[in-house]
């Protein structure tokens, strides 16, 4: 009959129309729910969430709830795992041809005052023959940002695209730059929802923020630097361990050989503190004119590269790469290839940057010393 008729088109139609429309992959008052009451998310609650905030599908006031309930009830190994993974491939990956995979490596420290360890490791591992995709941040909270600090030299360029951080890597083994717009997008996201709700301080979110980032590199591995003590983010040894754990575990399970090393940071690092003034400390480590301390920790992180490559070659000596010997500049191009026009000559490294042309003198009202008490406290 007609009326049979037009029942089978009008619900064909609105079949057709219903297949169209985007539906959501997850119900998020219940993913909120069975974590706020302490249960574990499945891998694929996981991927769908990610998903979610990757394409703006999950209003930001339920990412936010999910977020504190993570903050207060954690996640397990395998869900942080499962969170990194995720988060790593919400966006573009970079990608190594065979012949040089197993040697693309990189470095992350959770930052201190002083910190300018990554600008000097870089060179010195470009020297040793390995391939280093460093993708570098900004400061953060009282720590300086290796970005900022390579900001100091006149046209240093940060901001590059996957191509042209391919190119570096090609030509002059590796590059320090920014985090690209299409790099594991999850993580902005999260980030700037994770800053507005207070939940920064979560040792999986911390976890997976950061290896998801490293793992996205297409790293073979990966060395961590967790600071600890009264100018870093962790402040106890126990705080440090746990965090240190929960990135070994999360880069491993993102198939990167992974390794950390808890180093205390009672103390700045160095004798020079601010973004021109580290640039100034770095170049005169790569002429062997470090200090002590900066160039301890350069050899103690090159050195487990250099072994977990096996390159034979290693950061504390040996073909032009030691810090407590030069490292010419040609084999630190990445200055010039980037976009920065350092000068060769003398002055210390002075003649790389823009210095201001004078600031105000600080006095101690009285006599004292520097105590400084950094040393390596454990590597996992």
């Amino acid at each position: 009959s007609t009326q049979s008729t037009w029942g089978h088109f009008l619900s064909g139609y609105f079949f057709s129309l219903m297949s169209t429309l985007p539906t959501p992959a997850i119900r998020m008052p219940e993913l909120i729910m069975k974590k706020r009451d302490g249960g574990a998310l499945s891998g694929a609650e996981i991927q769908a969430f990610v998903e979610g905030v990757t394409q703006e599908t999950i209003p930001r006031e339920q990412i936010g709830a999910l977020l504190m309930a993570i903050v207060f009830k954690g996640m397990t190994a395998d869900e942080t795992i499962h969170l990194t993974t995720a988060m790593m491939h919400s966006g573009e990956t970079l990608s190594w041809p065979d012949t040089f995979r197993h040697l693309v490596v990189d470095k992350h420290s959770t930052g201190g005052v002083g910190d300018k360890v990554s600008l000097p490791l870089a060179p010195c591992l470009m020297a040793c023959g390995l391939k280093v995709p460093m993708i570098s941040g900004r400061g953060l909270g009282h720590t300086g940002g290796t970005l900022d600090k390579l900001e100091a030299i006149p046209g240093f360029q940060v901001a590059l695209d996957k191509q042209q951080i391919a190119e570096l890597v090609n030509t002059v083994d590796g590059c320090i730059v920014g985090q690209t717009k299409r790099l594991v997008p999850a993580d902005r996201i999260l980030y700037a929802i994770r800053d507005v709700t207070s939940t920064v301080d979560s040792i999986p979110l911390i976890t997976a923020s950061i290896i998801s980032k490293k793992a996205a590199e297409g790293l073979a591995t990966l060395v961590l630097d967790v600071k600890v003590g009264r100018a870093a983010f962790m402040k106890t040894l126990t705080e440090a361990r746990a965090l240190s754990a929960s990135m070994v575990a999360a880069g491993n399970g993102a198939k990167v050989k992974t390794l950390a090393i808890i180093t205390e940071m009672d103390n700045p690092i160095g004798r020079m503190i601010g973004n021109s003034l580290e640039i100034i400390e770095t170049v005169q480590c790569l002429r062997g004119e470090g200090p002590p301390d900066t160039v301890e920790l350069v050899v103690c992180q090159g050195g487990h590269f250099a072994c977990r490559q096996r390159t034979g070659q290693h950061p504390g000596g040996g073909d032009g790469a030691n810090p407590s010997g030069p490292v010419r500049w040609q084999r630190a191009g990445l200055f010039r290839k980037d976009g920065g026009r350092p000068r060769r000559g003398g002055g210390g490294g002075k003649q790389v940057v823009q210095r201001p042309m004078g600031g105000p003198t600080a006095r101690s009202p009285q006599n004292g010393h520097c105590v400084r008490g950094w040393r390596v406290h454990k590597c996992h």
